[in-house]
Formats: structure tokens, sequence, C-alpha cells
């Protein structure tokens, strides 16, 4: 299938399946014209990366985590560490983000008992 049918059937833009294809997360062979051709496969691939893009891990990790469930060659470590280091550094996030939050709102309430008085 070429890519407009792809962009279609999995509501992603051509433009990002594009990047996919750069980021080596997804391949297409290419007709004698030069147009990508996907297989069938390649739908329920897009799904698996935007499913792992959400997840926030990032697209060296997003690759590979599906060499690891695809059995690509090109998995190079352990699949449960990559995933363990990827939620300690997000939960590490969540938490400066928590306490920023924090202190944003300690700031507004400040701003309004001052603007009350």
């Amino acid at each position: 299938m070429r890519i407009g049918e792809l962009s279609k059937r999995t509501g992603v833009s051509i433009r990002m399946l594009r990047y996919y294809e750069e980021q080596r997360l997804l391949s297409a062979t290419r007709t004698s014209g030069g147009y990508r051709d996907y297989t069938e496969d390649a739908v329920e691939r897009v799904g698996r990366i935007r499913c792992l893009l959400d997840s926030a891990l990032p697209t060296a990790v997003v690759r590979t985590v599906l060499a690891s469930l695809c059995g690509g060659a090109e998995a190079e470590r352990p699949l449960l560490g990559v995933l363990e280091r990827e939620l300690a550094g997000l939960d590490e996030r969540m938490g400066r983000l928590a306490r920023s939050r924090a202190h944003l709102a300690g700031l507004i309430e400040d701003v309004r008992v001052r603007t009350r008085g």
C-alpha cells in the first residue's frame, strides 16, 4: 500500500509516517516509480509506534522495543532494563513537575492573599 493509504488507515499524517521511516521505526520498499510501498503489517506497526510514543518513550527506545517485540536483530539491550530506566526517568520528571506545581500554587495563593487585603 502507498503512504497515503497507510495514512488514511492509521490516522497518522504522511509527514509523521516519513518521520517514522527516517527514525527507522517503519520501513517500506520502493516501487519502480520511487513510491513507498508498505506491507499490510505496517498498519499494526504504526499503531504500536503511536502507543509507545504516547507512553513518552523516545524514538530510540521505541526502536529497541519494536526490535525486541518483533524479533529484529537491532535489539541490543534487555528490554526490561530499558523500560525500567525510562520509567525511573519519567518518575523523576514527574516529581520535578509536582514540586514546580506546588511552588506555583503557593505563589498564586500569596498573590491572592495580597490582592484581597
